[in-house]
């Protein structure tokens, strides 16, 4: 047994094929004694007052809400709480039925926001484009609120379809999202027109769906960007913000440090020349037809 297995009150997870696979503290397999308690009290709240729900609630949705508040039972419960109350109200469940965004090849041009394979740790990487933003054009295609339908929708298919898929590709749980922002050619007007949008989109992130960010790049960080930044940071959480890194247009080495050159697209220093362009391919092992390591088709 090892040393991790012997200090762990929670036994590893099932379906690890990667021998070198260790979980990060307050995960699956590495819990204390405390947080293992702390998990089984919350899960017994929840059943007793009838709002535990089995298919998604499993051990790895409880313990984010209870890492996000630092074990804190009553505080953990009260965020999950909020949360299904936030999906009643959002209709979270209608949208992963019945949405479709039809408008997303146009959004593209005007606001790329797409996921594209995986980074060296498994992790899917997200990449948005901001500085491609052009409100009045964007508003002419859609809407603040299908944004924000379509982004909840990319939410859930991270949870249900993406994460899984990575697991199974790399042998171990999978359970955050490496994302770039890329900020080339953004000012600070067309920043201070969406800043409604990000600001809501930051709320569902941290308070819907936390402790899903793993890496969090800036790139193309351009001049003056200390004052878009002061507008974003409040919006933050504290490990959020721990988890940003801030470069600016020499960003290529790094991004390869922790992404396969074939994994990133070529227009941020990788090799990836997706058909008909990565921010619509969608490409990843969550797409069935994608058989090679990596999701590289």
């Amino acid at each position: 047994m090892s040393t991790l297995e012997q200090a762990s009150a929670s036994p590893m997870p099932n379906g690890i094929t990667d021998p070198n696979f260790r979980p990060l503290p307050g995960r699956v397999g590495n819990l204390t004694v405390p947080q293992q308690h702390a998990l089984q009290t919350l899960k017994n709240q929840l059943r007793d007052e009838g709002h535990f729900v089995e298919e998604r609630m499993d051990d790895p949705m409880l313990l984010r809400f209870l890492r996000a508040r630092k074990f804190d039972v009553p505080k953990a419960k009260a965020m999950l709480l909020a949360a299904e109350q936030w999906r009643v109200d959002m209709k979270v469940d209608e949208i992963v039925r019945t949405f479709q965004f039809t408008e997303k090849k146009k959004v593209d041009q005007y606001y790329p926001q797409y996921y594209h394979k995986m980074d060296k740790e498994g992790r899917p990487v997200y990449i948005e484009r901001l500085g491609k933003l052009n409100i009045p054009a964007l508003y002419e295609i859609t809407t603040k609120e299908r944004l924000l339908q379509s982004l909840v929708l990319e939410y859930e298919k991270f949870l249900m379809d993406r994460l899984p898929a990575c697991s199974a590709a790399v042998g171990h749980p999978v359970e955050t999202v490496c994302t770039i922002l890329d900020l080339k050619n953004v000012s600070l007007s067309s920043f201070y027109q969406v800043r409604e949008y990000l600001s809501e989109a930051s709320k569902i992130g941290q308070d819907r769906y936390p402790e899903c960010m793993g890496k969090f790049y800036i790139i193309n960080a351009p001049w003056g960007f200390s004052a878009v930044w002061s507008l974003i940071k409040p919006w933050l959480d504290e490990v959020t913000v721990s988890k940003i890194e801030i470069l600016g247009s020499s960003y290529q080495q790094k991004l390869l440090q922790d992404i396969h050159a074939e994994d990133l697209p070529a227009d941020l220093g990788g090799k990836c020349k997706c058909a008909g362009g990565c921010s619509l391919s969608d490409a990843g092992p969550w797409n069935s037809d994608e058989k090679t390591r990596n999701g590289v088709a």
